[in-house]
């Protein structure tokens, strides 16, 4: 295969002398010395990583092609899910030439809306990215959510709707949870962290977590309303029942939800001294909440259910013997990962996973089934918010070929209809997809979802990007990317392999791929891989690989355990140093999936796959992307550091290993439409150079 390249010459990476005992086993940590992030010498070595990288990028003869044709598949109006507060709908819209979607306000659906929040007009001093919003129940203040350079570090402010001036009110150190109006508008319940040292805001644990009460204009400190200095990794995030008399607190050992099990607190803020009541404790299973109403709390769980089911809980008798089932468990998984069961006109609509696509069910708050709403096709489903008095709510249904499409649903006549389908720049109808079962090498039978141009030859030469996940029972459903048009476009596949680890089909899934059993992730991916090869779709040197945060660490491990499987692989934002993740950030909550080095027999299992840890010096690895963003305080940026180091070092063949680290970008990456382009011509260029694309 042709390295128009030659082989490049990498910055050299000093090996230094730290080793560590583990239970025993002596462990070499050469590069120990990229954890210190803001030190000359990672400094002076990432500045010459940057070098290397942007010289061969530019240079790509199919970069500029990409980045104009990207340009051009980005540029359509992209509407968010409407949701409605205070007798006004919110929505975002972006013209599709916006650096970030703008929130608009109508009294109707179809008036001429007016601008909420115009994120592009933010002082640009930071690179601020808006996260999220969360209204009052009046309708009258918007809390929203900004991030600088995409960082989780997040600041919630305020907004007077009426004037669309900020109040001076803002909660700062905030992270992953959104904050909770009082019926009144008077203040805010939310979730925050001590501030962190200047410098360390990337390599901070998340220790310290504390809810606590902001009141609108006081000039007191917030209230703290609960903490547990006796579990500094404990976090919690707040909810209100719509009286506002509960606040409902699920905590987590480590980011609420990463482990799939929460304990769970109800606080009756009409007593004269609330405090809160353990509901569910010991951190047994999930418990996510849906809303209340008639008096009762409903919630999802994974008690007694590893596909989950709802029950519901009265708040004046939360004991266990007083719990009510609901909707049992049913086949089909219920994905705990997301907002999968919402609470509008009295009515749950649930939201299940039926081979990795969404299945939409009523239910009356009796768990009596109503009725099945009929999606477009076999896709990915999202939204259904609203509130129980609410008639109407509305969804959006995409797939991988299917830009996000929005609708409205009446919950009484059942009667979908569509508010908004984008209009883009290729044909659809060009592209098709097609869901596969492959076996496992264990013989377990697992989905995988492919799609491509139509009239697709399996001569066994078609370049194939494959993308996983398998982790954190977080299911990978079929989403629409407009990268990947471009992709389809040069001929190439696209295939998602639906792997262990995740959510897809439950608890039993997710758990088959966790801690000393996580190498089946890896194995389940490479049997993908060989699969494809086996029945002609691609052969090694036309298949690449890529993945995202837990997913860069299964890209990580395939790449050590198997390069000579894969031309081209791309480790995103990965999680790549296994024995010392949990030291950073959120890494110790990530314990409940990976096992802990503390651990003799999780460390064995750890240590054996650790990609950091298995680069053989001698290899000849694919060509190789390491990305990463120099404001991702999820995943620090050193596993990346490390792991391409080490992998520059080791490399035997002429295959390129380059490191890209994204200017004003956190762990989700490609913040800005301008980000996500500039982002996707660098790495389909890359891809259509090693995997030899030139003149698709």
């Amino acid at each position: 295969m042709r390295q128009p390249h030659g082989r490049l010459s990498y910055p050299t990476a000093e090996r230094g002398s730290v080793v560590e005992q583990y239970h025993g086993t002596a462990v070499a940590d050469p590069y120990r010395w990229l954890e210190d992030l803001d030190s000359p010498a990672t400094r002076a070595w990432v500045s010459a990583e940057a070098s290397l990288t942007r010289a061969y990028l530019e240079a790509l003869p199919q970069r500029a092609r990409l980045r104009a044709r990207l340009a051009a598949l980005y540029d359509f109006e992209k509407r968010g899910i409407p949701f409605r507060e205070g007798g006004r709908y919110y929505y975002t819209d972006n013209s599709g030439q916006q650096d970030q979607s703008v929130l608009l306000t109508a009294t109707r659906l179809g008036d001429a809306p007016a601008v909420a929040v115009d994120p592009n007009t933010l002082p640009r001093a930071g690179n601020p990215v808006v996260t999220g919003y969360v209204p009052n129940r009046a309708g009258t203040l918007l809390a929203y959510a900004v991030s600088m350079s995409g960082s989780d570090w997040t600041e919630w402010r305020v907004r007077d709707l009426a004037t669309g001036r900020d109040l001076p009110d803002v909660m700062r150190f905030t992270k992953y949870y959104e904050p909770a109006f009082t019926p009144d508008g008077q203040g805010l319940y939310y979730s925050a962290f001590p501030p962190p040292q200047p410098g360390a805001e990337l390599s901070t644990q998340d220790l310290g977590n504390a809810l606590y009460y902001h009141a609108l204009g006081a000039a007191a400190a917030d209230r703290r309303v609960l903490e547990d200095s006796a579990h500094p990794h404990w976090q919690f995030e707040p909810h209100l029942s719509t009286d506002g008399r509960w606040l409902i607190v699920r905590a987590g050992e480590g980011e609420v939800g990463d482990k799939g099990r929460e304990n769970l607190y109800l606080i009756d803020l009409t007593a004269s001294v609330p405090t809160a009541t353990p509901v569910a404790q010991g951190f047994e299973a999930a418990y996510i909440y849906i809303g209340a109403d008639a008096g009762w709390l409903y919630f999802l769980t994974s008690r007694a259910a590893p596909n989950g089911r709802v029950l519901a809980i009265d708040p004046e008798h939360p004991a266990r013997a007083n719990w009510k089932s609901v909707i049992p468990e049913g086949r089909d998984a219920i994905d705990l990962g997301g907002k999968s069961v919402t609470l509008v006109d009295h009515q749950l609509i649930v939201r299940t996973l039926h081979d990795a696509h969404s299945r939409v069910m009523t239910y009356g708050l009796d768990g009596t089934p109503r009725r099945e709403i009929t999606l477009a096709g076999p896709g990915t489903a999202a939204g259904f918010d609203g509130h129980p008095g609410d008639r109407e709510t509305f969804y959006s249904f995409t797939d991988l070929i299917t830009p996000p499409t929005i609708y409205r649903y009446d919950l009484e006549s059942g009667a979908s209809t569509l508010v908004h389908a984008p209009r883009v720049a290729f044909d659809p109808a060009a592209f098709e997809q097609r869901q596969v079962f492959y076996p496992a090498h264990d013989g377990t039978r697992i989905p995988m979802l492919l799609a491509y141009r139509k009239g697709l030859k399996l001569h066994g030469d078609n370049p194939l990007l494959l993308y996983g996940y398998g982790g954190f029972g977080l299911s990978s459903l079929p989403l629409f990317n407009a990268s990947r048009i471009a992709w389809m476009e040069m001929g190439g596949v696209f295939a998602i392999a639906n792997i262990r680890g995740g959510g897809e089909y439950g608890e039993v899934w997710h758990r088959q791929g966790i801690r000393t059993h996580k190498q089946t992730v890896f194995d389940d991916f490479i049997a993908a891989a060989e699969w494809l090869i086996a029945r002609h779709y691609t052969s090694v040197h036309r298949l690449a690989i890529h993945g995202r945060s837990n997913g860069g660490l299964l890209i990580g491990a395939c790449v050590t355990q198997r390069p000579e499987l894969f031309g081209a692989a791309i480790a995103q934002v990965g999680v790549l140093d296994m024995l010392r993740f949990n030291r950073f950030g959120q890494g110790a909550g990530w314990e409940g999936d990976y096992g802990s080095p503390e651990d003799p027999r999780e460390f064995k299992a750890l240590y054996a796959y650790s990609p950091v840890h298995n680069v053989h010096p001698g290899t000849h690895y694919p060509a190789t992307l390491v990305i990463t963003g120099d404001h991702d305080s999820r995943v620090m940026p050193m596993h990346s550091f490390k792991f391409a180091a080490a992998l520059q070092t080791a490399q035997a063949g002429p295959a390129p290993v380059l490191l890209a680290v994204d200017l004003s970008s956190g762990h989700g990456g490609g913040e800005t439409v301008t980000q996500a382009i500039e982002q996707g011509a660098d790495v389909y260029a890359f891809l259509a150079e090693n995997l030899d694309m030139r003149g698709r």
